[in-house]
């Protein structure tokens, strides 16, 4: 069995996993709530569903325990469930020591990357690099049919889903800026704005020049989400200790501001990997206190509204909306960004599907309620949608393609950019 928490986070406090399951009483306002749920009409998808199943799978009443598989994995970890639900349970967590107690080990891709990334990153970035390439020289298209017969699918419909394939990534061009003394901001780069999206995170920089003054690269490694999710616990501990000591050596003050909402949403978490740890659980409180999402930064600014834009609207990542309640912040500076061209987004708070490597485990689950989303964006008319995560980009860039070809998806912070730019040409000052 893979290494459990066993002690959750709750908002009713510490709580073992039994108990935090427990607080489900079964009423069912989750049920709407859950995209899975609505997609499929299944109650083991539901969220109350799969909180009895971990409960069954502690109690050991499940004669065969893999049945349970099924359920916990079409999760979309999304956490709607809990933003819904009166006692707060979290569904997420729980969700995921149950997937611990099914697995003998953690899945070995993720165990396999989570390593290279923590203790062979020139590794990891070279063979990034090359398969950056082969994707550039369509060779990685080539490589599809081998990796599904090699039983990797999730990997081929990766690569077919993921367009952009940059061969010089944020890092090496934020070693390049200088340091200050006494940063006003400290920029944490997740790994996608780092390896797949480096003009995301070109953009928060240019944002945060522009809106808080001078700061400083973290010069980060991985936040642990990836191991956290699928991968190991300890190593999610190990990457989390390493930044929070980046953190401390880089004089231990915030804002870190980092721009994949699902990223920035577990940095926040960090003091629960740390439960009954003394010393390492109060280092973790006073990183994550410091820790904001692109949405909170831009929400406390004064920001002028882009010149130019067609019909745009708003997405919002599950773990910016429901994960660290940033619903009404990022809209707010949607509207001062969209100016009179901004619409309101049906459902704009409902997952789109993509939820990391959900989309690639269950494409077809995926892909339904993908179609619903972009259904949701095509009512508005925009041609423009903005969002804060790395899978919403990937999602909602291939969904689109797909079903809306006439609108295009970019990041909050490159829409920001873009309207500060072009108050600092009109001589409008950005700013608080």
């Amino acid at each position: 069995m893979s290494e459990l928490l066993g002690r959750l986070a709750t908002d009713l406090g510490e709580r073992e996993d039994y108990d935090a399951a427990s607080q489900c009483c079964r009423c069912g306002y989750c049920e709407q709530a859950c995209p899975t749920y609505v997609a499929s009409g299944c109650e083991s998808r539901s969220a109350r569903g799969r909180n009895q199943l971990v409960r069954l799978l502690i109690e050991g009443r499940l004669s065969d325990p893999s049945s349970a598989a099924d359920a916990l994995h079409t999760c979309l970890l999304c956490g709607a469930c809990t933003a819904a639900c009166y006692a707060r349970v979290p569904t997420l967590d729980i969700v995921l020591e149950g997937r611990r107690m099914l697995q003998d080990k953690p899945h070995w891709l993720a165990r396999l990357l989570t390593r290279l990334m923590a203790d062979h990153r020139g590794l990891f970035v070279e063979i990034l690099r090359a398969a950056n390439l082969s994707k550039r020289l369509g060779l990685s298209a080539l490589a599809r049919p081998i990796l599904r017969l090699a039983g990797l699918p999730g990997l081929a419909l990766a690569d077919e889903h993921v367009s952009e394939a940059p061969l010089v990534f944020l890092f090496e061009k934020l070693r390049r800026r200088a340091s200050v003394p006494r940063p006003d901001w400290l920029y944490f780069a997740p790994c996608g704005p780092n390896f797949l999206y480096p003009r995301v995170g070109e953009a928060t920089v240019k944002v945060l020049e522009a809106l808080r003054g001078e700061g400083n690269f973290l010069d980060n490694g991985c936040c642990g989400l990836l191991a956290y999710n699928y991968g190991d616990v300890a190593d999610a501990r190990l990457l989390a200790r390493r930044n929070i000591e980046r953190f401390e050596a880089a004089g231990g003050r915030g804002p870190v501001v980092g721009d994949c909402s699902s990223c920035v949403a577990f940095l926040k978490s960090y003091p629960q990997l740390f439960l009954g740890d003394p010393v390492w659980k109060p280092r973790a409180e006073r990183f994550a206190a410091c820790v904001a999402d692109v949405p909170e930064i831009l929400a406390a600014q004064e920001l002028p509204a882009a010149r130019g834009l067609p019909a745009v609207t708003y997405h919002d990542s599950c773990r910016a909306c429901h994960g660290q309640g940033l619903k009404a912040p990022a809209h707010d500076a949607m509207r001062r960004l969209g100016g009179g061209s901004f619409r309101e987004l049906p459902e704009s708070d409902v997952c789109c599907g993509g939820a990391g490597a959900f989309a690639f485990r269950n494409p077809g689950l995926s892909d339904e309620i993908l179609r619903r989303k972009a259904g949701r964006i095509a009512s508005t008319g925009a041609r423009l949608v903005a969002t804060s995560g790395t899978s919403c980009l990937i999602q909602l860039a291939q969904g689109l393609k797909k079903y809306y070809p006439e609108c295009e998806v970019v990041h909050l912070s490159e829409l920001a950019a873009r309207a500060i730019a072009q108050g600092a040409k009109d001589g409008t000052q950005a700013g608080a």
